[in-house]
Protein backbone atom coordinates (compact mmCIF):
# COMPACT_ATOMS: atom_id res chain seq x y z
CA UNK A 1 0.00 0.00 0.00
CA UNK A 2 1.30 3.44 -1.26
CA UNK A 3 0.51 6.69 1.42
CA UNK A 4 -2.83 6.99 -0.14
CA UNK A 5 -3.99 3.46 0.82
CA UNK A 6 -4.03 2.17 -2.49
CA UNK A 7 -2.07 -0.66 -4.04
CA UNK A 8 1.69 -0.23 -4.71
CA UNK A 9 1.77 0.10 -8.60
CA UNK A 10 4.96 -1.46 -9.66
CA UNK A 11 7.01 -1.87 -13.48
CA UNK A 12 9.72 -2.74 -14.31
CA UNK A 13 11.70 0.33 -13.93
CA UNK A 14 10.12 0.55 -10.32
CA UNK A 15 13.36 0.75 -8.20
CA UNK A 16 12.73 -1.13 -4.93
CA UNK A 17 16.80 -1.02 -3.81
CA UNK A 18 16.23 2.44 -2.58
CA UNK A 19 13.34 1.28 -0.64
CA UNK A 20 15.35 -1.79 0.42
CA UNK A 21 18.66 0.35 1.34
CA UNK A 22 16.15 2.75 3.68
CA UNK A 23 14.61 0.29 5.96
CA UNK A 24 18.02 -1.72 6.78
CA UNK A 25 19.25 1.96 7.43
CA UNK A 26 15.93 2.89 9.46
CA UNK A 27 16.08 -0.76 11.37
CA UNK A 28 19.66 -0.19 12.12
CA UNK A 29 18.94 3.18 13.92
CA UNK A 30 15.80 2.36 15.60
CA UNK A 31 17.46 -1.29 17.24
CA UNK A 32 20.54 0.37 17.63
CA UNK A 33 22.74 -1.30 15.74
CA UNK A 34 25.89 -0.07 13.68
CA UNK A 35 25.20 -1.16 10.43
CA UNK A 36 28.21 -2.09 8.58
CA UNK A 37 28.46 -0.41 4.77
CA UNK A 38 25.20 -1.71 2.24
CA UNK A 39 27.13 -3.23 -0.89
CA UNK A 40 26.04 -6.44 -3.20
CA UNK A 41 28.77 -8.53 -1.10
CA UNK A 42 27.45 -7.70 2.16
CA UNK A 43 27.00 -10.84 3.94
CA UNK A 44 23.82 -10.25 5.78
CA UNK A 45 25.11 -12.25 8.57
CA UNK A 46 27.93 -9.83 9.08
CA UNK A 47 25.98 -6.85 8.85
CA UNK A 48 25.07 -6.62 12.60
CA UNK A 49 21.36 -6.92 12.04
CA UNK A 50 20.01 -9.43 13.86
CA UNK A 51 16.39 -11.69 13.29
CA UNK A 52 14.27 -8.96 14.65
CA UNK A 53 15.79 -6.28 12.75
CA UNK A 54 15.50 -8.79 9.57
CA UNK A 55 11.67 -9.48 10.60
CA UNK A 56 10.84 -5.54 10.91
CA UNK A 57 13.02 -4.64 7.32
CA UNK A 58 10.54 -7.66 5.12
CA UNK A 59 7.42 -6.55 7.13
CA UNK A 60 7.92 -2.90 6.36
CA UNK A 61 8.89 -3.69 2.80
CA UNK A 62 5.88 -5.40 2.49
CA UNK A 63 3.93 -2.51 3.65
CA UNK A 64 6.16 -0.40 1.15
CA UNK A 65 6.35 -2.05 -1.52
CA UNK A 66 2.83 -4.06 -1.36
CA UNK A 67 4.04 -7.76 -1.70
CA UNK A 68 6.14 -10.14 0.53
CA UNK A 69 8.27 -12.20 -2.15
CA UNK A 70 9.49 -14.71 1.28
CA UNK A 71 5.33 -15.25 1.49
CA UNK A 72 4.98 -15.93 -2.39
CA UNK A 73 8.03 -18.44 -2.47
CA UNK A 74 6.94 -21.77 -1.78
CA UNK A 75 11.11 -22.83 -0.80
CA UNK A 76 12.83 -20.21 -0.76
CA UNK A 77 16.02 -19.94 1.44
CA UNK A 78 16.86 -16.61 3.11
CA UNK A 79 19.45 -14.34 0.89
CA UNK A 80 22.87 -14.46 1.88
CA UNK A 81 24.42 -11.18 0.61
CA UNK A 82 22.73 -8.10 0.13
CA UNK A 83 22.87 -8.13 -3.55
CA UNK A 84 21.04 -11.55 -3.08
CA UNK A 85 17.88 -9.88 -0.66
CA UNK A 86 17.66 -6.87 -3.25
CA UNK A 87 17.78 -9.76 -6.12
CA UNK A 88 14.93 -11.61 -4.30
CA UNK A 89 12.98 -8.68 -4.04
CA UNK A 90 13.27 -7.69 -7.37
CA UNK A 91 12.97 -10.95 -9.22
CA UNK A 92 10.02 -11.69 -7.33
CA UNK A 93 7.60 -8.91 -7.92
CA UNK A 94 3.57 -10.13 -8.54
CA UNK A 95 1.63 -8.52 -11.14
CA UNK A 96 4.80 -6.71 -12.92
CA UNK A 97 4.11 -6.20 -16.57
CA UNK A 98 6.50 -8.27 -19.05
CA UNK A 99 7.30 -5.14 -21.01
CA UNK A 100 11.10 -4.20 -21.91
CA UNK A 101 12.59 -2.27 -19.53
Amino acid sequence: MNPTGEAAVLTRATPVRPAIEAQFERVAKEQGKTLQPLSDDLVLADSDLDSLCFAIIVARLEDTLGYDPFGLAEDAAFPVTFGDFVAFYETRRPGVADVPD
